[in-house]
């Protein structure tokens, strides 16, 4: 069941003639053309959910003994126990 609330509103000239034209070419009522509109704007101004954060954690240490890290082959070798 959907209650709806009647309001009045108070809109340029212009503006009413240019809805009620959409209306009229599209077959949908003026209600629901403002409503979709009201509703296309208050999702757009919808504050933007927090943007996720990376942290990086950095621990001590470095390459192993006796790894090339400028030769990529032996690199690979290694890192598939082929060495």
């Amino acid at each position: 069941m959907c209650f709806c609330m009647r309001t009045t509103l108070n809109l340029d000239d212009d503006l009413m003639r240019a809805v009620k034209e959409l209306a009229a070419k599209s077959g949908r009522t003026l209600t629901s053309i403002v409503e979709l509109a009201l509703r296309e704007l208050l999702h757009r101004e919808k504050e933007p959910e927090r943007p996720f954060r990376f942290e990086w954690t950095v621990l001590p240490g470095g390459a192993q003994p006796g790894v090339d890290l400028t030769d990529r082959d032996a690199l690979i070798d290694r890192m598939e126990g082929r060495s």
